[in-house]
């Protein structure tokens, strides 16, 4: 496969990404977001960073020393040196003007060395009977381990990122409170070191809460009701360990801010913008004395934080897991909290309308102020990514057009009257490259829906891989690009059953949403391109479904669980909020049960070629 693909070393991206002043007819709105009509400017001698290609020679007018990130230093003057290796550096000048970081990123990302298809899993939903009503990081572990013995090579699942740590639990895996941290529904408790001084008390929780996987219906609530009961009485006899002290250093002050954002939350509410004052920055004399005072609630989701990571890590080695990146997060979140100051103020991302929906979407998510995000050296970006890549072999990145541009809606105004505002696309996906590298991980980038003309040509440049979708690609399979993962379905659209039976267009028409004719159509063609009788069973369309996919020459592949048991239910309806179960749908069988079934087996034989 790698044959196939770009060698390294130099590349043209096409037109090279350049800052410029604010158009005049930018909405006054939008202007104000952005910090005014020069947020854009820079006085003589201030370039807050510069992201450059490894092994170039680049001009630079300013006399001083470059701090390597291994400690060293070297001494500049006229330019900067060929052989800089890659990594994030600081320049200090001799003389006058500000301190530079200097980001030196490869020429692309990791690819897989060969091709590989592995399951689409909505972590959630996969519960064993050892579950405590949810899925959790040990049924990823076991889910990893069956896969990798029929033949996978890879793991993507929904992102695991923290929500607001109170009753109501968020649902939704792409509203975060952040993207840095994980969420500790997911730990399996009983994994947790100490559970075992609980004894009975541990049994009578778990017993509660492995009954609740009699209900397919989600309570995360209750789920977390019941964690939290284990995980702060296991908590009350916890002695520091070496390795969490080395976690906590590691992660540095970020985690520590985190867990405070979380004592606050449990005092004051999900939503740091309404707190009182002296507690809507993370700065601030208050914010300091309350983390002292409550140290020990503050270690404790600092903990907890720690024991994610172990439990994910343990999680990772039968096959490279492909994490999730949300495109962004709750405003009201601790992401938001820590990085306000860089968000644009009143404004949401979304989407203009389109074919698929008419009215434009508003996600309700905080952009970065592009001027803003270069002044912090790209730190929230270097941040996020790196976390998501931990552990992982390979991300997919939600809304990869994000990185050149994003509609911005002014608050209380109609998607239809967004704003495309720019971002540094080329420096961003440098970035991505470097922690590509540093984890030795692939990138997929989700480019579904509006795609502006050249978008699709520059991430193949940097080899991060296109997503083809059987649902909406008109051409044979046997014409998807090599660097790109192949699908039937997502989360967001009909599984192959539910297509089929017709449920899924029954459900849209029992909860209200508005149909078309689109869905017979795409029966129609589905069955024609399978060559199927309109007649056959769900469980033979989703192999001749797979066995079709498997003739891509796309690098990946994957297959949903969905698929694997012939569920009828998408996870999310889009457009809906009350009318539909969504993301708190469970798989309708155990792993267990998984494990011993035919139809994945068949699916798993379709993608491996037997």
């Amino acid at each position: 496969m790698t044959d196939r693909l770009p060698a390294d070393g130099p590349v043209d991206y096409g037109p090279e990404y350049r800052w410029e002043d604010i158009p005049p007819d930018t909405p006054p709105d939008i202007v104000a977001a952005l910090g005014g009509p020069d947020a854009n400017r820079l006085a003589p001698g201030e370039e807050p960073v510069r992201v450059i290609h490894v092994g170039t020679e680049i001009p630079w007018p300013r006399r001083g020393r470059l701090l390597l990130e291994d400690g060293t230093t070297r001494e500049i003057d006229g330019s900067l040196p060929p052989d800089l290796p890659l990594g994030y550096h600081d320049f200090r000048p001799e003389v006058e003007g500000s301190a530079t970081r200097v980001i030196v990123v490869p020429w692309r990302c990791v690819v897989p060395a060969q091709r590989r298809w592995g399951w689409a899993a909505q972590l959630y939903a996969a519960r064993s009977k050892q579950s405590w009503g949810i899925g959790d990081l040990s049924d990823l572990r076991r889910l990893s381990q069956w896969s990798a013995g029929l033949g996978a090579g890879l793991m993507l699942i929904n992102p695991l990122g923290a929500v607001a740590p109170i009753l109501p639990q968020g649902a939704s895996p792409y509203y975060p409170t952040s993207r840095r941290f994980r969420n500790p529904l997911y730990l399996r408790v009983e994994e947790v070191p100490g559970a075992e001084r609980l004894g009975p008390e541990l049994d009578r929780l778990a017993a509660e809460g492995r009954a609740l996987n009699a209900n397919r219906r989600i309570d995360r609530n209750r789920v977390f009701h019941l964690k939290q009961q284990a995980l702060r009485a296991i908590w009350a006899g916890f002695k520091s360990t070496p390795p969490f002290e080395q976690f906590c250093r590691e992660q540095g002050e970020s985690l520590q801010r985190f867990g405070t954002f979380c004592v606050l939350v449990e005092r004051l509410g999900e939503n740091w913008q309404v707190w009182p004052a002296e507690y809507r920055r993370p700065d601030t004399p208050e914010v300091r004395r309350l983390a002292e005072t409550n140290r020990a609630d503050v270690l404790y989701h600092q903990w907890l934080q720690w024991l994610l990571d172990v439990q994910l890590a343990e999680a990772s080695p039968a096959v490279p897991l492909l994490q999730d990146l949300p495109i962004g997060m709750d405003p009201g979140g601790a992401d938001a909290w820590e990085w306000q100051d860089l968000l644009a103020r009143d404004i949401s991302v979304g989407a203009p309308p389109d074919a698929f929906n008419g009215d434009g979407q508003d996600w309700q998510l905080p952009p970065f102020v592009p001027a803003k995000l270069r002044a912090a050296g790209y730190e929230p970006l270097v941040q996020t990514i790196r976390a998501a890549l931990r552990h992982g072999g390979g991300l997919r990145i939600d809304h990869v057009m994000g990185l050149f541009r994003l509609w911005w809606i002014p608050r209380g105004q109609h998607p239809r009257h967004g704003w495309y505002v720019r971002y540094p696309a080329d420096d961003l996906l440098g970035i991505v490259a470097l922690e590509s590298h540093r984890a030795g991980a692939f990138i997929v980038g989700e480019d579904l829906g509006t795609v502006e003309p050249g978008v699709r040509e520059r991430l193949a440049a940097w080899r991060v891989m296109s997503c083809r979708l059987l649902w909406f690609e008109p051409r044979p399979t046997v014409e998807y690009p090599p660097l790109s993962l192949a699908a039937v379905t997502t989360h967001d659209l009909p599984t192959i059953a539910g297509l089929w039976s017709g449920a899924d267009l029954a459900a849209q028409e029992a909860i209200g949403m508005p149909t078309s004719d689109e869905m017979v159509t795409l029966r129609h063609r589905l069955a024609e391109k399978l060559g199927v009788d309109e007649n056959a069973t769900a469980d033979d369309v989703i192999e001749r479904a797979y066995r079709h996919l498997a003739e891509a020459p796309s690098v990946l592949t994957t297959a949903t669980l969905e698929d694997a048991l012939a569920v009828e239910e998408r996870p999310n309806m889009p457009g809906t909020i009350d009318q539909w179960p969504n993301w708190s749908q469970a798989l309708p069988a155990d792993i267990e049960t998984m494990e011993t079934a035919e139809l994945p087996r068949r699916i798993a034989r379709a993608l491996g070629g037997g």
